[in-house]
C-alpha cells in the first residue's frame, strides 16, 4: 500500500485531498497544526467509510513538530510514497505593498514557504525509501509573474504584497527542487487548484474544495511515466494546464 502524507488536511482542500487518496488505496497521514483538528478530522472521514488515515500533529513553522510527525510515520510505515504541501495561511487583509506590515508579511511567507521547505527537507530522508515519491507543493494563480504582467488576466488587479510572493518564491524553489530530484526519480510539480470558496477566503472564490481536490490528486497518485518540473493550474484553460511561470 503506498503511503501519503498532506498537510494542512483538517479541512477544505487538504481534507478533500486526503480523501480521495484514501479512496484510491494510499494510507494516508492526515497532517493538521491543531492535533484535536486533525483526530475530529479523521474521525469524520471514518464515519463516512473512508479508511486508511491516520491523524498526525504537524505544525510546518515549528521543526521539532515537523521531526516528531517524521519519526512518528517512519515507525508506521518506513518511508513516504507521496508528500502533499497543502498548508498556507493568506495573511492579513488587504496586503498594501507600501504599508503591509513585515512581520505580517514574514509571518506568511513562514508558513508557505519556509514550512513547506522544512517539510520537505525533513521528509526528505522518508521519500527517498520510495520506488515511486512524489511531492506536490500547492501555489496560487497569483505566484505567476508572467500572469501578473498582463493587463488582460482576469485576476490583474490582485497583487498582494505577502501571499502572492510567497507562492512566487514557493514556485522558485520547487524548480529548484525538481532540478536537484530529477534524477534520483523523484515527481515533483506546483499545483494550483484554482479559486476556491474556502474559510481561507472566506468562501469568496468560485470552485468548491471537493473540485480543487479533485485536480490535485491525481498529479499527487502519478506513475512512472508522469510529468514532472511543471506548474499545473485549475483556471488555465489550456488542455494541459500548464500555466506560464
Amino acid at each position: 500500500m503506498r503511503t501519503a502524507l498532506v498537510t494542512g488536511a483538517n479541512k477544505s482542500i487538504g481534507f478533500e485531498t486526503a480523501k480521495i487518496l484514501a479512496q484510491n488505496g494510499y494510507k494516508v497521514f492526515l497532517g493538521a497544526r491543531d492535533e484535536q483538528k486533525g483526530k475530529a478530522a479523521v474521525a469524520q472521514l471514518q464515519a463516512a467509510g473512508v479508511n486508511n488515515i491516520i491523524p498526525v500533529h504537524l505544525d510546518v513553522t515549528d521543526p521539532s513538530s515537523v521531526q516528531a510527525a517524521k519519526q512518528f510515520i517512519a515507525q508506521e510505515t518506513g518511508s513516504l510514497d507521496v508528500l502533499v504541501n497543502n498548508a498556507g495561511i493568506l495573511g492579513t487583509f488587504p496586503q498594501p505593498a507600501t504599508t503591509m506590515p513585515v512581520a505580517d508579511i514574514r509571518e506568511v511567507f513562514d508558513t508557505n514557504f519556509f514550512g513547506t521547505i522544512t517539510v520537505t527537507q525533513i521528509f526528505l530522508e522518508l521519500l527517498q525509501q520510495s520506488k515511486q515519491p512524489v511531492i506536490v507543493n500547492i501555489t496560487s494563480g497569483l505566484a505567476s509573474l508572467t500572469l501578473h504582467d498582463d493587463s488582460s488576466w482576469v485576476y490583474y488587479g490582485a497583487k498582494t504584497a505577502a501571499y502572492g510572493p510567497s507562492k512566487t518564491a514557493l514556485n522558485a524553489y520547487t524548480q529548484a527542487l525538481f532540478v536537484e530530484l530529477k534524477e534520483k526519480g523523484f515527481k515533483v510539480n506546483i499545483v494550483d487548484p484554482g479559486y476556491t470558496a474556502t474559510d481561507f477566503n472566506h468562501h469568496s472564490g468560485n470552485g468548491t474544495a471537493a473540485d480543487a481536490a479533485a485536480f490535485v490528486a491525481p498529479y499527487a497518485m502519478l506513475g512512472a511515466d508522469g510529468p514532472t518540473g511543471k506548474y499545473f493550474s485549475r483556471d488555465i484553460a489550456a488542455e494541459d494546464r500548464v500555466s506560464p511561470w
